[in-house]
């Protein structure tokens, strides 16, 4: 949809919604009447206007840095009027932090490096621009290398721009996701098309996904793209480990950790199962645990607080104390999912919880240190299990699904696996349902019960996605799979489509 063709159907919803030229006095009064529907129909018109206004800006911070290069010495846009850098003149003209300056910029030039590609490539091969998109797709993500000649290639990012100039993305996911993926490990055309797969397949995930989620797969599959690059990254973090404490001026003690990923995942998992109940973990049935569960819940201390405390009973205990007089009933252990070759060889590894990508040799050594219960899974990560006749997924059924759901399937959820609790998709008693992998699926405590009490429903179809099912009349959701998880699949054979690399 054209550019203001849009802006203005969205204003056309707002008109209609607040009965003309509304004073801004009177938002909060007309708005405090709108019906639930009404309310979400105005936000879903207001975050659109937002959007619209966003990519002008973002392009038009391109454009200012492309004006402001250091070649341009003073003569320049931002340094013609007074300001150090591109980012900084942004800031004063939209009010923002210096880091959302800085974002802006950054897209900005994503968006003119994709499109000046573009260009160059229809101007050496002497066609028009309405011509070049043609031969590039519709979506503005086919490789140049298509036309005739030598032609620029389109940068690797490309996809990520036109999402957002399309408005599949929003600027703080498009920078997630770029940044998350960082840049191909070589300029052969296959590594960009790999990248530019990856790009694909994270956009196709973004409605299901918070940014913090997307920054997160990003990486992990970074880190499949790239497993040299990845132990290399995780080697200059541990190099990087470090703890400081110092006293201020009024006498405070303070600390200050830079943790690498092992010692990160291990504190991390600690503070999880201590806190776990009050952090809306899963339910418990044993009246013992219910009791320290309700008693951790009415405990006047803040989280971090209840964090301090732990990690210095921690200290003191060591490893002389019994596990339960830290941990409560569960001692904490971080699990490690890999994912091997037909030879056996890791070809890649990630936490179990939070997905945080882990280099296959630093996965092999836990492995020799701590065992390993293998799960068959097939290309698409199903794992091959048989179904059982028992009314609970078993402890094996409960990691085959955290391998395959990472965490809770609910749209926009980033609840961990150890947060979860397994759903029969088929009732127990109502549908005859069976125990079996295929219809579980993993929910937080918060979504499990919302489904039960709140009229929604999941279904499935042999072996496709999940289908979520609002009440009354909305329509149904898929709940698909994390992107990284299926990225990670892909190197199973054979691989997913979807993830199949091709030129982008």
């Amino acid at each position: 949809m054209a550019l203001f063709t849009d802006i203005d159907a969205q204003v056309a919803v707002l008109r209609g919604l607040l009965g003309g030229d509304v004073a801004v006095e009177e938002l909060t009064l007309r708005m405090s009447s709108f019906s639930g529907e009404k309310l979400m129909e105005a936000m879903a018109a207001a975050a659109a206007l937002v959007r619209w206004a966003e990519r002008v800006g973002i392009v038009g911070a391109g454009i200012v840095a492309a004006r402001s290069r250091r070649e341009a010495g003073q003569d320049g846009l931002a340094q013609g009027r007074g300001h150090r850098s591109p980012a900084a003149l942004i800031q004063q003209i939209t009010g923002t932090s210096h880091a959302d300056a800085q974002r802006q910029v950054r897209l900005g030039q994503s968006i003119l490096d994709s499109d000046g590609a573009r260009s160059d490539s229809a101007a050496d091969a002497g066609i028009g621009a309405d011509a070049s998109a043609d031969r590039l797709g519709a979506d503005g993500t086919g490789s140049p290398r298509d036309l005739d000649g030598d032609a620029p290639r389109v940068p690797w990012h490309a996809p990520l721009s036109v999402a957002l100039l399309q408005g599949r993305l929003s600027p703080a996911q498009q920078d997630a996701i770029q940044r998350g993926l960082g840049h191909p490990t070589d300029d052969t055309d296959d590594a960009h098309a790999a990248w530019s797969a990856a790009a694909e397949q994270l956009i196709d995930d973004a409605a299901e996904r918070t940014v913090e989620e997307l920054r997160s797969q990003s990486r992990a599959i970074r880190c499949q793209l790239d497993p040299e690059g990845a132990e290399r990254r995780f080697a200059e973090r541990y190099e990087r480990r470090s703890f400081r404490i110092w006293t201020d001026a009024d006498g405070i003690e303070h600390g200050r950790i830079e943790f690498e990923d092992d010692g990160a995942a291990w504190i991390r998992t600690i503070r999880d199962a201590a806190l776990r109940p009050r952090r809306g973990g899963p339910r418990f049935v044993d009246s013992t645990e219910v009791r320290q569960a309700a008693d951790l819940t009415a405990d006047a201390r803040t989280n971090d607080q209840l964090s301090y405390d732990l990690l210095i009973d921690l200290l003191r205990a060591g490893a002389l104390a019994e596990a339960p007089t830290v941990f409560g009933t569960r001692q904490a252990g971080v699990r490690i999912v890999t994912v091997s070759d037909v030879t056996g060889k890791t070809t890649s590894a990630r936490t179990e919880d939070y997905g945080h990508p882990i280099p296959a040799f630093a996965a092999d050594k836990r492995i020799c240190d701590a065992g390993a219960v293998q799960v068959s899974v097939d290309s698409s990560g199903n794992p091959l299990d048989v179904g059982r006749e028992h009314r609970l997924f078993t402890p094996r059924q409960r990691i085959a699904l955290a391998i395959r759901d990472g965490g809770c399937r609910w749209r926009g959820c980033d609840r961990p696996a150890s947060y979860c609790e397994a759903h029969h998709i088929d009732e127990w008693a109502r549908d005859g349902g069976r125990t079996d992998i295929d219809r579980g699926i993993l929910l937080c405590r918060h979504h499990h019960m919302q489904l039960h009490h709140g009229g929604w429903r999941i279904t499935r179809r042999s072996t496709a996605d999940f289908v979520l099912h609002p009440p009354g009349d909305r329509p149904p959701t898929s709940l698909r799979p994390r992107g990284a998880l299926v990225a990670a699949w892909a190197g199973i054979d054979p691989p997913p489509p979807r993830f199949t690399p091709t030129a982008a």
